[in-house]
């Protein structure tokens, strides 16, 4: 049988929301502990020419359910989505970007199947069909931020681990 489109996209983006989230709760904790200022974190760069940690947690949800979204409208604004200021509000926009894939039906995503979706970043439009767009964009921008993400807290001395990154495995059980 071969795989869906709900499939190759929405359970892996769950699976790395999740992570993502937990990595959160790990750096609150580390700034708890350390009495490392919040906005230590939420404004950290790798480099000055670098959008902060907050934009890479903005880009996870963006590039999750807001590329869902962006298939529904045929439209996927670049610079969209909610940008969050504190952890607790990183922690909440994940949470609601997982609730808001949990709801995608399997049946919704195959009918996306062909359809036109442009890309557009400040006027710019790139036209893609939902699969590509989904599969080759924002899966890729997805994965790139939130490993960015990570980079991010573990330079700062948050103790992570691959393990941290990968989630809950979907193991045969």
């Amino acid at each position: 049988m071969p795989i869906s489109l709900h499939d190759a996209f929405v359970p892996t983006v769950r699976q790395t929301l999740g992570a993502v989230n937990g990595l959160i709760g790990k750096a609150e904790r580390w700034c708890a502990e350390t009495g490392t200022a919040e906005a230590a974190i939420v404004g950290a760069t790798l480099h000055d020419t670098m959008l902060p940690f907050s934009f890479q947690i903005r880009s996870v949800a963006h590039h999750s359910l807001g590329a869902i979204e962006g298939v529904r409208a045929g439209l996927f604004d670049a610079t969209g989505g909610e940008m969050p200021g504190t952890l607790a509000a990183m922690k909440d926009l994940l949470g609601r970007a997982d609730a808001g894939l949990a709801a995608v039906e399997p049946e919704e995503m195959e009918g996306f199947m062909g359809k036109d979706v442009a890309f557009d970043l400040r006027g710019m439009k790139i036209p893609f069909v939902a699969e590509n767009f989904l599969l080759s964009f924002s899966q890729p921008n997805f994965f790139f931020h939130a490993a960015t993400a990570y980079d991010l807290l573990r330079s700062k001395g948050v103790p992570l681990g691959k393990r941290d990154f990968l989630g809950q495995l979907r193991v045969k059980i």
